[in-house]
């Protein structure tokens, strides 16, 4: 009897190990039933819409239904209008979205009524993340910290990629000072 508890238990345990649910960091899961389309892994509120309106670099206008709904771009600050590169992340994000069904993943309300979100097109790409791949924003640690956006700023910064380009490029958060 105890020959046989031993290989169960070590095949219980394995099992549990094998469950156990993935890292935020993958927090997209494609679904391979539907062509273009995909699973956000997530707790938080989701909502589909259109992008109607570019802002500027970090905020876009969303039609929800027949709702339009201001959202911040969470976990990234683009450089402010009249700030050098302002009007081509503008641009940047206006090519990533502009006029597209995309997929919003609501984090919180910010002090401007603005909806701090993770926006997706619909093949699942991060938009958010685009735009600091793209060096055409920072990642902004201030109220969330996702080191997968810091890795991404680091990868841009050794790149001269976009705002990095400038020899000394000034955070939006010093600009508005």
């Amino acid at each position: 009897m105890n020959n046989f508890r031993i290989p169960f238990f070590v095949f219980l345990i394995i099992s549990l190990v094998a469950c156990e649910p993935q890292s935020s960091a993958e927090s997209v899961l494609w679904d391979s039933s539907k062509e273009g389309s995909f699973i956000l892994d997530t707790d938080r509120e989701v909502f589909q819409g259109k992008v109607t309106r570019i802002i500027d670099g970090d905020t876009v206008e969303v039609l929800d239904g027949q709702t339009p709904k201001r959202i911040r771009l969470a976990h990234i600050d683009a450089p402010e209008r009249k700030q050098a590169f302002s009007s081509r992340s503008r641009q940047t994000l206006s090519e990533l979205c502009f006029g597209q069904k995309v997929y919003v993943e609501f984090y919180e309300k910010d002090i401007h009524g603005r909806y701090v979100c993770v926006i997706y097109d619909v093949e699942g790409k991060n938009i958010n993340k685009e735009m600091v791949r793209l060096g055409m924003a920072w990642h902004f640690m201030r109220y969330f910290n996702d080191r997968s956006y810091a890795k991404l700023e680091k990868e841009a910064r050794k790149n001269k990629v976009g705002l990095w380009r400038d020899s000394n490029p000034i955070a939006p958060w010093d600009f508005r000072r």
